[in-house]
């Protein structure tokens, strides 16, 4: 398959949407310590007295996957805790209750989880957000996390995204290998990291699919994906256009009219 790269457009000179709030709901719920949950397209936020406590998104994997992927927990002790708690947080906090994990360990995947989410949960959307009032969410244990934080952090993560490759079909497109570029290789080696990010390329799987293949962060994934993107080695995989509607059937003329009274005439006769 030959891969024509169209060169990125500029960086942008300055983002003129950094002193405006990602979601002005979200603030307005923060500057009134609202508790309860914040539903947006891309993800939900769970708001304890004006603090984010907990976030999910179907782009990220979970709290239990960051947990277990890589032998931190064993699957079947979340799957314990999962059973006897009503959520991801409250199962959490009771396997730190138990001692099954370290609190520092614990307390890191949480936050991973929580900024990989808001992440995506913050990102741009078509349809309004929509906020219950709900006494559930707490400010427990685990670390929550102010909401103009989790906004400075999105803008951060969104710029170095658009630096590295400004293009953001990357993050959502199905993948396949670009080919080599003729001429001497200028390309950048690809990191041990990024080679498993490179092995799973298929032209099925997006960067947050990977992600969860791999237990790893959706965000740090994509920087993965458009650095390989940025040194030629992936692209993503063009939409299927769909068919082309058929052309309209051709004007009816005042002859073709002539014709078909005869026609009907000539039949009437017989």
């Amino acid at each position: 398959m030959t891969v024509t790269r169209i060169p990125p457009p500029p960086l942008p000179v300055r983002d003129k949407s950094a002193g405006r709030p990602l979601s002005p709901m979200l603030t307005r719920l923060a500057e009134e310590r609202a508790t309860g949950v914040l539903v947006r397209e891309h993800g939900t936020l769970y708001l304890a007295e004006g603090r984010v406590v907990h976030a999910e998104s179907p782009l990220s994997p979970g709290l239990d996957v960051l947990l277990t992927a890589h032998g931190t927990l064993a699957a079947t002790a979340w799957q314990r805790a999962a059973a006897r708690t009503a959520g991801p947080l409250h199962a959490a906090e009771l396997l730190l209750d138990s001692g099954l994990l370290p609190a520092g360990a614990l307390e890191l995947c949480h936050l991973d989880a929580l900024y990989d989410a808001g992440y995506f949960a913050l990102a741009p959307s078509s349809a309004p957000g929509r906020f219950r009032y709900d006494r559930a969410p707490r400010l427990g244990p685990l670390p929550s996390v102010p909401v103009v934080a989790l906004e400075r952090e999105t803008l951060r993560r969104r710029l170095l995204l658009h630096r590295l490759w400004p293009d953001p079909a990357t993050d959502s497109a199905p993948l396949i290998r670009a080919d080599p570029a003729p001429g001497p290789a200028t390309a950048a080696p690809v990191t041990p990291r990024q080679r498993a990010v490179l092995d799973r390329v298929d032209g099925v799987r997006t960067a947050p699919q990977i992600a969860r293949n791999l237990g790893r962060q959706a965000f740090h994934t994509l920087v993965d994906v458009r650095r390989l993107t940025a040194a030629g080695h992936v692209t993503p995989l063009a939409p299927v256009s769909a068919e082309p509607a058929p052309p309209p059937p051709p004007p009816v003329t005042d002859p073709d009219i002539a014709l078909l009274k005869r026609l009907r005439d000539a039949l009437e006769a017989l």
